[in-house]
C-alpha cells in the first residue's frame, strides 16, 4: 500500500521540511499512543532542554489504536496480509511494495510503479512511525491506517483490485479463513474488507523506529550526537524549521503550503497537483501538503512529493530558500544533514511470514 505522496518515498525531508507555516489540522497521536516525558537529568544543557520542549523520543512501544486492539492474531494476520501480493489484481503487488521495510518504510523511487506498470502521482512517504501522523497520505485524504489501509488496494492506478475481489480472494485460500476466526472471534463472517484494513492497520502501527541517536539524546545522553549533529539542531531551532517539524515525528502533525517564502519551481510544484484542496475545496489548502516527518529521512530519498530530488542536502538548501527564506550555506547545509541523521532509529524486525497456499478455486491474475 503505497501512499504515494509528495515527498520521498520514502517521504522525508522534502518530505522533511516540506512546508512550513500554516494551519494545523485536528487529530494527534493514536489513544494509548502518549508520549513519555524524557526524565532531566544531569547531563541536560541548554541545548537539550530547548530540544525537550520542542521534540518527543519515540516511544520503546507502538501505540494503541482506537477502538482497534492490537491482538497476537490480528498482528499475526496484518503482518501477512501487509505482504501478500494476491491482495492486487495482478498479484504482484503488495503493501510492502512500495513501503519495503529495508528501505526505511518507503520504496526508493520517485513515485512507485503500480498496476500494468502505472506510475502513482506522487512519492510514497514511509509507513514508519505513520501511526503518529494526524492523517494519511500527502493531502490527508485519509484520517488514520485503517482508512489509508483500504485505499491502495482498490486504487486503479496501484493494486487495482476490484472492491469485491478482496474478500472472494482471502476465501478462496483456505487457511486465510481460520486466521480471520482468530483474529476476530464473536460469531459472524470474520473475512471482510473492514477486517482486513483493522489487521493490516494494527501491524502498521507496529513499524515504529525508536532508540536513534536524538532520541537518546532526548532522554539525557549528551554524548548520543556529535559536535556537528549538536550545531544542525541549533541552526534546526534557530532557522525557524520547528515551526512545522516539531514532536515525537518530527513532522506529519500539520498541513502547510508548499512555497511559503518562494516557489520552488513547476518540477518540485507541479501546477496540477494542488494538494490539500482537492480534499477540502478550501483555497486556503491550495499547494498544501501534511508536513512529512523527518524520522529516518536519512534512508527515504528521493524527497518531496514529486520525489523530485535525491540529496538531502539539496532537498535542505531547497527548503530553507522556499520555506523560510533563507540561503542557507554549504556549511549551515552540512550541519543541518548531520543533525537530520541522528533520527535514524531502529528498523523494525520483521519476519516475512509464509502466506496461505493457492488453491484451484484461488482467483487468477489480471495482466
Amino acid at each position: 500500500m503505497r501512499n504515494i505522496v509528495m515527498l520521498t518515498a520514502t517521504a522525508a525531508l522534502a518530505i522533511t521540511l516540506s512546508g512550513c507555516n500554516k494551519k494545523a489540522n485536528e487529530g494527534g497521536p493514536p489513544a494509548g499512543g502518549a508520549i513519555e516525558e524524557p526524565a532531566m537529568g544531569a547531563a541536560a544543557d541548554k541545548l537539550m532542554e530547548a530540544a525537550r520542549a520542542v521534540f518527543k523520543p519515540i516511544p520503546l512501544n507502538p501505540p494503541k489504536l482506537e477502538g482497534n486492539e492490537a491482538t497476537p492474531e490480528k498482528l499475526a494476520l496484518g503482518r501477512m496480509l501487509y505482504f501478500d501480493p494476491r491482495l492486487s489484481a495482478s498479484h504482484a503487488i503488495s503493501c510492502a511494495s512500495c513501503h519495503s521495510i529495508g528501505l526505511g518504510g518507503a520504496d526508493n523511487e520517485s513515485t512507485s510503479i503500480g498496476h500494468r506498470w502505472q506510475h502513482g502521482g506522487r512519492n510514497a512517504p514511509t509507513v514508519f512511525n505513520a501511526a503518529y501522523n494526524i492523517a494519511q497520505f500527502w493531502d490527508g485524504r485519509a484520517k488514520d491506517l485503517f482508512e489509508q489501509a483500504g485505499g491502495p488496494m482498490v486504487n486503479p492506478v496501484e493494486m487495482a483490485s476490484p472492491q469485491d475481489h478482496i474478500v472472494e480472494q482471502l476465501k478462496s485460500l483456505p487457511a486465510y479463513n481460520d486466521y480471520f476466526a482468530k483474529a476476530f472471534p464473536g460469531g459472524g463472517d470474520p473475512v471482510t474488507r473492514e477486517n482486513v484494513q483493522k489487521a493490516i492497520a494494527v501491524f502498521e502501527a507496529t513499524l515504529t523506529t525508536p532508540n536513534a541517536p536524538f532520541d537518546k539524546y532526548l532522554r539525557g545522553d549528551n554524548t548520543a550526537l556529535g559536535s556537528q549533529q549538536k550545531a544542525g539542531l541549533q541552526l534546526f531551532m534557530d532557522k525557524g524549521c520547528t515551526t512545522c517539524h516539531n514532536g515525537v515525528n518530527m513532522g506529519g502533525g500539520m498541513y502547510a503550503k508548499f512555497g511559503v517564502q518562494s516557489s520552488p519551481g513547476a518540477k518540485l510544484l507541479p501546477p496540477g497537483d494542488l494538494g490539500r484542496f482537492a480534499v477540502t475545496k478550501d483555497e486556503a489548502d491550495r499547494y498544501s501538503y501534511k508536513v512529512p516527518t523527518l524520522r529516518n529521512i536519512a534512508l527515504t530519498a528521493p524527497y518531496f512529493h514529486t520525489g523530485g530530488v535525491w540529496d538531502l542536502n539539496e532537498a535542505i538548501t531547497i527548503m530553507g530558500k522556499a520555506q523560510l527564506g533563507a540561503d542557507l550555506t554549504p556549511d549551515e547545509t552540512a550541519k543541518i544533514a548531520a543533525f537530520l541523521a541522528s533520527l535514524t532509529g531502529d528498523t523494525p524486525q520483521v519476519t516475512i511470514p509464509a502466506l496461505p497456499a493457492s488453491t484451484a478455486r484461488t482467483t487468477r491474475p489480471q495482466n
